[in-house]
């Protein structure tokens, strides 16, 4: 039984929409709308891991996105490495196939583990 624990904020700016939760002790962002430069700080900032974190535990629901650009490919390596470093795991859950094929002809989804439902992503 999914378990949602607290919505935490939900930003929307130029077209992008972040909502973000808590679910099963993982932080779900919710993304919405198209990802390219012009938003790629507010996704940065959703995605943002404190320093000192333990074991920060991410999904990125993707479902919604329909266009993503080479800076939303950036910042989810930043974010991945940030995670990655502070001992924990970033996965993407439900990629629109438009942002899936950008994911498979970059290899992020070998870097990030790739999931195709929001269950899958929280579960793997």
């Amino acid at each position: 039984m999914q378990q949602f624990e607290e919505t935490v904020t939900t930003i929307h700016s130029n077209g992008l929409s972040i909502e973000d939760h808590t679910q099963d002790g993982v932080r779900v962002l919710t993304v919405r709308g198209e990802i390219d430069d012009d938003v790629c700080p507010q996704l940065s900032a959703a995605l943002h891991v404190e320093p000192g974190a333990q074991r920060p535990r991410i999904v990125v629901d993707l479902s919604g996105v329909t266009f993503m650009d080479s800076s939303g490919i950036n910042t989810f390596v930043i974010a991945y490495h940030a995670v990655h470093t502070a001992g924990g795991w970033l996965r993407i859950a439900a990629p629109s196939p438009a942002v899936d094929r950008v994911l498979n002809l970059v290899g992020l989804d070998t870097l990030i583990g790739c999931h195709p439902n929001l269950e899958r992503a929280l579960t793997a």
